[in-house]
């Protein structure tokens, strides 16, 4: 793990605090304040940013790339809670008070990380009232999307799972085509098969399915078309 070289406008904090959403009202001096405060780090693919019982001390933005939010469950499966891409966050807890992370972090691809000390953050937080309603819009967010995981984790029925993940990653990272729309996957095979709880071969077997049906079409091990999407939501509601 190492820092940003100083030419890289990518590494600087002022180019990560652009992207991120509770800061999008700042005025122009906080703004800078804020960009000066950064730490900016670069994580590897498969490289853990931090572990469950980590002190939760900081806020983690997403500068670059696309990390993994995740805990082990009582069979030791791993099972991820959210993926987060660029200009998202994760430690706002820190906000309240320090705590210890009850799950733990993974960059999906090469990523840079930029941190804000909890101590800089209070100050920032004080100035700038209104970053902590931004702050619980995200929170609310965050919630009913665990909410909505632990309802399809909660069913036998792995279509329905497998169609609330691909619609959920469609909304997330899919880009309308001509073609239908286009998930640059940030998962693997496996990692997809965690999220919903299901081996990897039945995640295998599922999708190369709704591929014979003509609801998908998949382009190696990183790319799903989604063709049909009613059909998916049909599946799902």
């Amino acid at each position: 793990m190492s820092q940003c070289g100083k030419d890289c406008f990518k590494c600087t904090g002022k180019y990560c605090v652009s992207k991120v959403y509770i800061f999008s009202t700042l005025k122009p001096e906080a703004f800078q304040k804020i960009s000066e405060i950064i730490v900016t780090k670069r994580y590897r693919k498969g490289q853990v940013i931090f572990f469950e019982g980590d002190v939760e001390d900081k806020l983690y933005i997403v500068n670059v790339g696309k990390i993994k939010i995740y805990k082990y469950n009582k069979d030791g499966r791993e099972q991820i809670l959210y993926i987060l891409s660029e200009g998202q966050f994760i430690g706002d807890m820190s906000l309240l008070k320090k705590e210890n992370f009850q799950f733990n972090a993974e960059a999906l691809e090469d990523t840079l990380i930029c941190t804000i000390a909890k101590d800089d953050f209070d100050k920032i937080i004080t100035r700038n009232p209104e970053i902590t309603l931004k702050i619980l819009e995200v929170l609310h967010d965050r919630l009913i999307s665990l909410e909505d995981l632990i309802q399809n984790l909660s069913t036998k029925d792995v279509e329905v799972r497998i169609a609330s993940m691909l619609l959920n990653l469609a909304k997330d990272f899919g880009v309308e085509s001509e073609h239908g729309i286009i998930i640059n996957l940030p998962l693997n095979r496996e990692e997809m098969a965690n999220y919903v709880g299901v081996t990897r071969e039945t995640m295998s077997r599922k999708l190369t399915s709704l591929q014979d049906e003509n609801v998908i079409e998949l382009v190696g091990n990183k790319k799903i078309i989604i063709k049909d999407k009613t059909y998916l939501k049909d599946i799902n509601s």
